[in-house]
């Protein structure tokens, strides 16, 4: 497995690249509307998922665990396509979204790193990008309420360290093919 995912150690990259873009938006507006808000995140979730759904599918011959992959990119372009077609959402919907994407990537991405142990020394960084997104979501359904400016901010974070851990893991990756 881990030659497959080496193969296509940038789209990790890309994806952590993406993220980190989207941190520094977050830190830098952060009393933006809820409107913009929920257009950006949008955009990266749908964005984030197709390119988790290319890699899966890209590796589906090769390897019997391509499902997990895919299966957080279509989570990830259908909590996007909710986000940009449905603007009007309240807070408490985009954070409760926000919340159980978050939870459930990081399920996935800690399933994907216990598949890779045997085969990738040091696969903490997807462990660690996980359990990250695992608590971030649980500490978003604790706090639903919590203002536009923070969730901003709890958003920039997240993606910050998400998006560092994953840059990191494809970079071993690329390691790893060479």
């Amino acid at each position: 497995m881990i030659e497959h995912l080496a193969r296509f150690w940038w789209l990790f990259v890309l994806r952590g690249v993406m993220a980190l873009i989207f941190a520094v938006v977050a830190f830098i507006w952060p009393a933006i509307t809820l409107s913009i808000l929920v257009v950006f995140l949008g955009a990266y979730l749908f964005v984030d998922g197709l390119f988790s759904l290319v890699h899966g599918f890209r590796i589906i011959k090769r390897d019997n665990h391509w499902w997990v992959l895919v299966l957080e990119g279509v989570l990830g372009i259908a909590a996007g396509l909710v986000a940009l077609f449905m603007p009007g959402i309240t807070v408490v919907f985009l954070v409760t979204l926000i919340a159980l994407w978050s939870v459930v990537t990081g399920i996935l991405e800690i399933v994907l790193a216990i598949r890779l142990r045997k085969e990738l020394k040091n696969e903490w960084m997807l462990v660690l990008a996980g359990v990250f997104s695992l608590l971030f979501g649980i500490l978003l359904f604790a706090q639903p309420l919590t203002g536009v400016v923070v969730i901003a901010w709890w958003l920039g974070v997240y993606a910050l360290v998400f998006g560092l851990f994953l840059v990191m893991a494809g970079l071993r990756l690329k390691k790893v093919k060479s």
